[in-house]
């Protein structure tokens, strides 16, 4: 998917975890099909998964990362309502494998991408839940770190620019460009609240047509009140999602905001993936097909 990806074998992790953690040597240890694009997953016999950087970086960078990403998930899972991963250990590079990487407790069900539950008003239900149990943490006077989406929306203008160039052939651009120019200019009027920042199918589990787990936990932070919302356009057909709106009372201004994350991200993915991850690719269409349904 990424021109630095760096591979990682069943044979690279077998090594890793009986030169490290020689206490769980004797666990299976399987690679699970993902749609994810920053880790490589694989899960160490039934209770643990461990998650490997796929884009090579320098090894006290991403120690960094992952050192924040285990306070991160730590943090949400003290409010969260639904199960999610907690951190149990970090790796050293070794074994040919160049980089840290981290060790969560394992989740059973099945990801939203597999089991749609964009039709379960049960499931916009719960997911406005989590949405809201997030926004009433304490953000300890922390704000948005300025990293990725949840500031300010015209802060994208370039690359949405370069999303708009390279989709060309791919989507209706003209109009995806005049979406855009309405987008960018909604007004934020509300303080940051505590959020999850990726609400994509990828990330979801369900079980039957509910929600029973929620994962990849650690960018939990301080972000724009609307930026949960993605998951709105990403997960929900229309009546759900007004199911979720009702839920949180969100006003028509923060609406219109998390509409416009879901459309700076869905950019993004149609055209980058649309070779090397058609499942994200297509998640981004679905996504702009809905934003554009709803402007009609």
């Amino acid at each position: 998917m990424h021109a630095d990806q760096v591979d990682v074998t069943t044979a690279t992790v077998a090594a890793l975890i009986h030169e490290q953690f020689p206490q769980w040597s004797g666990k299976a240890i399987r690679l699970l099909p993902s749609t994810g694009t920053v880790n490589a997953i694989f899960r160490i016999g039934d209770d643990l998964s461990a998650r490997f950087p796929l884009r090579l970086a320098e090894a006290d960078e991403v120690l960094a990362v992952l050192q924040q990403e285990a306070r991160a998930s730590a943090e949400l899972a003290q409010v969260s309502p639904f199960p999610v991963p907690e951190p149990v250990a970090l790796g050293e590079p070794g074994s040919g494998y160049p980089m840290p990487w981290s060790v969560q407790t394992w989740l059973p069900g099945t990801i939203a991408f597999d089991a749609d539950p964009s039709g379960s008003d049960a499931f916009a239900e719960d997911l406005a839940a989590f949405i809201a149990a997030l926004r009433n943490a304490d953000t300890r006077g922390r704000l948005f770190s300025g990293e990725g989406r949840g500031g300010v929306l015209t802060h994208h203008d370039e690359w949405m620019a370069k999303c708009f160039d390279e989709s060309e052939g791919l989507l209706d651009v003209p109009r995806l460009r005049e979406l855009w120019s309405h987008f960018r200019e909604l007004p934020r009027t509300s303080a940051d609240v505590m959020s999850h920042r990726d609400l994509i199918p990828g990330n979801v589990l369900v079980t039957g047509d509910r929600l029973s787990g929620v994962l990849d936990t650690g960018s939990f932070g301080p972000a724009d009140p609307a930026l949960d919302l993605v998951g709105a356009w990403h997960l929900l057909q229309a009546g759900p999602r007004q199911v979720l709106r009702q839920t949180l009372g969100c006003d028509d201004l923060e609406w219109e905001r998390g509409k416009a994350w879901a459309f700076q991200q869905a950019m993004g993915l149609v055209w980058y993936y649309v070779e090397s991850n058609p499942t994200m690719s297509g998640m981004g269409r679905r996504t702009l097909a809905r934003i554009l349904e709803s402007m009609e």
